[in-house]
């Protein structure tokens, strides 16, 4: 038995040099590795030896077993090169041509409405504040009056990293840190960024989204200043020819608190999903900021007034450019970036 062993295995040796393709290298395999290969028939007849020469024979039959599987390896190795060598001096593929350029990047459309809202708002002497996304319970709900038990938690759901600590959902976290940071001077600045709710994803609703908040506090501010600046951004940004609708609405962190709405750009008026069909597109939830957060910012609401408003990003550019569903922003599809 271990002389058919041995010869077995210079014969699989010597046929596998003769090996010329990678079809006479799996035949091989099969004739002499597969599950009928004769190396495999020779393991199963082991039991036919007598016992004391079972173990002997297993460790010799396995060692050739290795060896083969190694040099089936190796040629298998020679016969990829020698392949490739061929299909290359066959003149299929040239490797001297140049790659396929990589196209040039260019900003997000979200990106670039941040820039365009910035410009306008620097024209009307606001400045830029950066405040943090990840936001504690107090700075996001309890000093915006917004206790535990207010319903208006229910408004904000969001994402909790632990009891304390969450994804803010609005900007307005950022008014109470400019106001304590830059007190008792009068502010005026947009607080942009990221925002996160926990919300069904919908043609004009995302779980997270861009808001560019507003905060101006100083003396003898009033609603009608608001109004002003409002109006006189959707005019710089959507057209002069923007209709501005203001809203009677309740925020826990104004008072009085406004909605600003603008004539739907995508179906002029006359009504569509975006619109809730209703012809007119909410682009900034406003109010005058409400005594107890100027308390809380470090301000005297018996001296000092001021304003808050909250624009969308995401909603400008649609309307803009006439978007009708704010999941392709997000969506990675190049076909759409590559419009903006």
């Amino acid at each position: 038995m271990q002389n058919q062993l041995d010869q077995l295995a210079q014969e699989a040796l010597s046929s596998l040099k003769e090996t010329q393709n990678s079809a006479a290298l799996t035949a091989w395999n099969q004739r002499y590795l597969g599950k009928k290969g004769a190396l495999t028939q020779m393991l199963r007849s082991v039991g036919e030896l007598p016992k004391e020469e079972r173990p002997a024979f297993g460790r010799a039959a396995n060692e050739v077993k290795i060896k083969l599987e190694a040099a089936y390896e190796a040629q298998e190795q020679v016969l990829h090169r020698a392949e490739m060598e061929r299909e290359l001096t066959a003149g299929g593929i040239d490797v001297t041509l140049p790659g396929r350029p990589v196209e040039p990047g260019h900003l997000h459309l979200t990106t670039q409405t941040l820039r365009q809202i910035y410009a306008i708002f620097a024209e009307m002497g606001f400045q830029i504040y950066e405040s943090p996304e990840v936001e504690t319970d107090e700075t996001n709900f309890g000093l915006l009056n917004i206790p535990p038990h207010h319903p208006a938690r229910d408004m904000w759901d969001t994402f909790w990293i632990d009891d304390e600590v969450l994804l803010r959902t609005h900007t307005s976290p950022g008014q109470i840190r400019v106001m304590r940071e830059q007190h008792p001077n009068p502010i005026r600045v947009i607080l942009p960024g990221k925002c996160y709710r926990y919300e069904q994803i919908t043609a004009r609703s995302e779980h997270h989204f861009y808001q560019v908040e507003g905060l101006a506090v100083g003396h003898h501010i009033t609603m009608t200043d608001l109004i002003g600046t409002l109006t006189q951004f959707a005019r710089r940004y959507y057209g002069p020819e923007r209709q501005i609708r203001i809203r009677g609405s309740y925020f826990p962190f104004t008072e009085p608190s406004i909605e600003v709405d603008i004539d739907c750009i995508l179906c002029e008026g006359q009504g569509c999903r975006v619109c809730k069909y209703s012809g007119w597109l909410e682009i900034a939830g406003a109010g005058m900021v409400h005594p107890v957060v100027l308390q809380n910012g470090g301000y005297d609401p018996d001296v000092w007034s001021g304003y808050a408003f909250g624009p969308g990003v995401e909603r400008p550019a649609m309307l803009k450019h006439h978007i009708d569903d704010i999941r392709l922003f997000y969506g990675n599809d190049l076909r759409f970036l590559r419009q903006f």
